[in-house]
């Protein structure tokens, strides 16, 4: 039997149960016969104030995702999609082959990491010096730029908003961001901006922004969301989205 509402995909996704952000971004991008099936990340200690604050989160994420992803798997998902992205970034290139390979392991799906998805984009969009802004603290900054270096990417500079909680991340205001974009944007020679994060909302204004900047800026959830998409065949646009899931 298929599916009355997923009846092309169903995706399994996994988020911190502190995230409010991704779940309603991946609804809004979302396409006919396509629904996305949270699974929470049970966040104890949302304090990420300084390094080992940083630190503490993960290791709580790595110590709940894999009953969350076991607890997804009950509804029977095709696909796998990570609603979260520090992890996906820790340990640099092959910290991020580790952890697909965790969740295949657990899951036996394929899977969607952020980190995957913007190495994926930029490849795309032929850009090797970038500028990224991201949630996190400078431990987690350094893991993202540690990624991105050993891919070939030049990183040109990193905004680290330094988010004191998991659920303050969703706080950040828009001109806030839009200050952030603007200034790594006017870095010599970048080609693109990243954003990490994904309880940072920034899919709607990486749409504007591209506009404004001239260049792409790659928002982590419509990047993932795009990467779940195409890896599965679907080759709708969507708008509002930024251009990577407008024209790609």
């Amino acid at each position: 039997m298929t599916d009355a509402l997923g009846w092309r995909r169903k995706f399994g996704v996994i988020a911190p149960s502190t995230n409010t952000i991704v779940e309603p971004d991946f609804y809004r991008m979302t396409v006919p016969g396509v629904t996305a099936h949270f699974s929470r990340i049970h966040i104890r200690d949302q304090d990420m104030d300084g390094d080992a604050g940083m630190e503490r989160l993960l290791d709580q994420i790595r110590a709940e995702i894999g009953g969350a992803c076991e607890r997804v798997l009950t509804c029977e998902p095709d696909y796998m999609v990570m609603g979260m992205s520090a992890e996906t970034f820790w340990g640099g290139v092959e910290g991020n082959r580790e952890f697909i390979k965790q969740i295949h392991d657990i899951t036996g799906l394929e899977v969607a990491t952020g980190a995957q998805a913007c190495e994926r984009a930029l490849h795309l969009y032929n850009a090797r010096r970038i500028a990224v802004v991201t949630p996190y603290q400078p431990v987690g900054d350094e893991n993202v730029r540690r990624f991105f270096t050993e891919l070939g990417f030049e990183v040109a500079g990193i905004t680290g908003l330094r988010c004191p909680t998991a659920v303050s991340i969703a706080h950040v205001a828009e001109d806030e961001l839009r200050e952030a974009l603007t200034s790594l944007a006017a870095l010599p020679g970048v080609d693109a901006v990243v954003q990490c994060g994904t309880n940072l909302s920034m899919v709607r204004l990486a749409d504007e922004a591209e506009r404004w900047l001239g260049l792409p800026v790659i928002a982590i959830n419509a990047a993932t969301w795009w990467m779940a998409l195409r890896d599965n065949g679907f080759t709708e646009r969507i708008e509002g989205a930024g251009s990577l899931l407008r024209d790609h």
